[in-house]
């Protein structure tokens, strides 16, 4: 198996580029999804926000309120650094978690949706192939305003708090285009997912650790062959 990271940008497309993968079979892990889980109350990144961020970052059922959160941290990278110092790590253990089980299920990748997948960079090492969904900045900005109802000042300022969608394509080895229609985005993403399928990367790692069972019941058999006396 191996790992394919996706990202984008806001109202780039990116969910919609998810959906399609997951109705073609694809094993897709939703960072959003984990984000919201570990910070549950009861969780240890819930505990260090609170304490961190104080309790106006809760709802009335101990639940972080995400738009007061991200209000905090939206203009103060210093804020926005000590969230993720706390929430990254437990987010790596689950995404962690998540991929193992698709390895045992036996998918050939492993698609990991990664929003700031370039901007920090730790989780590249990891990825076989990156996947950025693509749109002008144009189209981004029409589809912002429409979908949060934003004025065009608020929308600039959104999408320009985050790294350039050229700037990522520039780094991404496979780039999905959305700029036009719906259905010419929906066909990248079916060849893609061809693409992806018909590579044999998949092989090492699993050949590696068949290869490693191999030998610990090799060793096991030898072990007990060595300490059970012989009938």
């Amino acid at each position: 198996m191996f790992l394919v990271g996706l990202t984008g940008g806001i109202a780039s497309g990116k969910s919609s580029v998810l959906q399609v993968f997951q109705q073609l079979g694809c094993a897709v892990i939703d960072v959003d999804v984990i984000a919201r889980h570990v910070v549950q109350p009861g969780y240890p990144a819930h505990r260090r926000i609170v304490e961190a961020f104080g309790t106006e970052v809760l709802l009335e059922n101990g639940d972080i309120n995400r738009k007061v959160l991200g209000d905090l941290i939206f203009n103060q990278p210093d804020r926005r650094h000590l969230l993720n110092t706390i929430t990254h790590p437990e987010i790596r253990k689950e995404m962690m978690k998540e991929t193992f089980k698709y390895f045992l299920r036996g998918y050939r990748y492993v698609i990991l949706d990664i929003p700031l997948l370039f901007e920090t960079k730790k989780l590249l090492k990891y990825m076989k192939h990156t996947v950025v969904v693509y749109c002008e900045r144009e189209t981004q900005l029409v589809r912002l305003m429409r979908r949060n109802n934003l004025n065009l000042e608020d929308a600039e300022a959104r999408i320009s708090a985050q790294l350039p969608l050229k700037d990522k394509a520039r780094m991404a080895r496979h780039v999905l285009d959305n700029s036009g229609e719906w259905s010419i985005t929906k066909r990248q993403v079916i060849l893609l997912h061809a693409e992806l399928e018909r590579s044999l990367e998949y092989l090492p790692l699993r050949l590696g650790v068949l290869t490693g069972l191999a030998g610990i019941v090799s060793l096991l058999y030898l072990l007990t062959r060595y300490l059970l006396p012989s009938p």
